[in-house]
């Protein structure tokens, strides 16, 4: 089978790229292996959160003080506010519904309390413009009785220290006490999925009625899992500022993320290969022609162009081996020290050298073979080098502005081939 752009990875990095290409009327193909890093989503993206272990208000401003080797450099400081309003514009048209914006980081609320810089968080989630001054008066915070992946003493003692007074209500309903039945089923994807319909309406009850003179309530992310209309519908119903706060995995916005989007991908003619595994690439010179993989035995998928979205260690994008770090699908080249011991900080608090190793690419994401750049084959995402998501707050935003950067690349070249072809 042929493809205009074959991309190895279905996360978030993937479905950018796939997305972007696909509305430019490509045949791409996506190659997942099975569910991403965005069922452990925190409801918001970071674009650059932290620099020099300050808090950024302004990211813009920082970015263009990167090193050269920082995949936000390669882009080019000029590049990302452009780059960003796509971003925002497509989870829009998938269904996703953001606020944020690049010029400017606003803070999420965490589920310790705290206030984190974020470029883009999902509309229904707890943020704020200035931590000292949120605007809330009072809160009320909820749980549902015997879910443990939300702890509301935590939450109500970091906002204590913005000097937000908290009171705090347990709830239950019918469709979540047969769910109790079990202690595996009271996670946060399985009450997403009864929490629709009547079981809604009586939810939006029973936070009204515990809420008393709150002006705002929070209450673990549990709603909307394949779709935005459940939250609208229960904040409309409820009489405070309903917002939601993130829980331990599974992820309900993460899930809602993956599926809007391979949906919106498909709808544009993409083709999603899900469940299989790349086991082989076959290059001619500098360019790779064709990969196998586990599930089509035998046949071969051929491509222009070639997007390597596989991840960071979590997604086994790299692998470590007691001697050596590499990259398992095409083998390409990784910027990692020989040195194991130079691999890490002696402290978990300190830099971690490891966050910032990847594929070795070139200023235009062009990944390299033994030194030398393949023409037709890009990185994207948590797999290249040069940044460090945790400690800079960037993973997010590392993720799909490269994604978006290299499909805008092949989709440009595509145009410039097809000039030179009719000329």
């Amino acid at each position: 089978m042929k493809y205009d752009t074959i991309i190895i990875g279905g996360g978030l990095s993937g479905l950018m790229a796939g997305v972007k290409l696909a509305r430019s009327g490509s045949k791409v193909a996506i190659i997942s292996s099975g569910q991403s890093a965005l069922h452990f989503y925190s409801g918001s993206f970071g674009l650059l959160g932290h620099a020099d272990g300050k808090e950024l208000l302004h990211p813009l401003e920082a970015i263009g003080t990167l090193p050269a080797g920082h995949p936000y450099s390669k882009i080019g400081a000029e590049s990302i506010p452009a780059l960003a309003d796509d971003a925002k514009q497509i989870f829009a048209d998938a269904g996703l519904t953001f606020i944020g914006d690049s010029s400017k980081n606003h803070f999420r609320l965490t589920p310790l309390g705290l206030c984190e810089p974020s470029w883009l968080t999902m509309d229904d989630y707890a943020t704020c413009e200035n931590p000292s001054e949120t605007g809330w008066r009072k809160a009320t915070i909820i749980n549902f009785k015997g879910f443990l992946d939300f702890l509301p003493g935590f939450l109500a003692d970091g906002l204590k220290k913005h000097n937000l007074p908290c009171d705090y209500a347990e709830i239950t309903l019918p469709a979540i006490e047969r769910l109790r039945r079990n202690s595996s089923e009271m996670r946060a994807a399985a009450i997403a999925k009864v929490l629709k319909g009547p079981a809604l309406e009586m939810l939006a009850s029973e936070i009204n009625r515990a809420a008393g003179n709150s002006d705002v309530v929070f209450m673990p992310a549990v709603v909307g899992i394949d779709s935005e209309q459940p939250v609208r519908e229960l904040r409309s119903m409820v009489i405070p500022k309903l917002l939601c706060v993130p829980v331990l995995p599974m992820s309900v916005c993460g899930m809602r993320s993956q599926i809007r989007l391979r949906r919106y991908f498909e709808q544009l003619g993409g083709t999603y290969f899900l469940g299989d595994n790349v086991t082989r690439g076959y290059m001619e010179g500098p360019a790779l022609k064709e990969i196998e993989t586990a599930n089509l035995s035998g046949m071969s998928l051929q491509a222009d162009n070639f997007i390597l979205a596989t991840g960071s260690f979590f997604s086994q994008g790299l692998v470590a081996e007691p001697d050596r770090i590499y990259e398992p699908v095409l083998g390409a080249d990784v910027e990692a020290p020989s040195d194991r011991s130079l691999w890490c900080g002696k402290s978990i608090f300190d830099n971690q050298p490891y966050m910032q190793f990847g594929v070795t690419t070139d200023r235009d994401f062009h990944v390299m073979f033994n030194g030398v750049p393949a023409g037709n084959v890009y990185a994207v995402g948590a797999i290249l080098g040069g940044s460090n998501p945790i400690r800079e707050g960037s993973g997010g935003g590392v993720a799909i502005l490269s994604a978006l950067q290299v499909a805008r690349n092949i989709i440009a070249a595509g145009r410039a081939d097809n000039s030179e072809a009719q000329a």
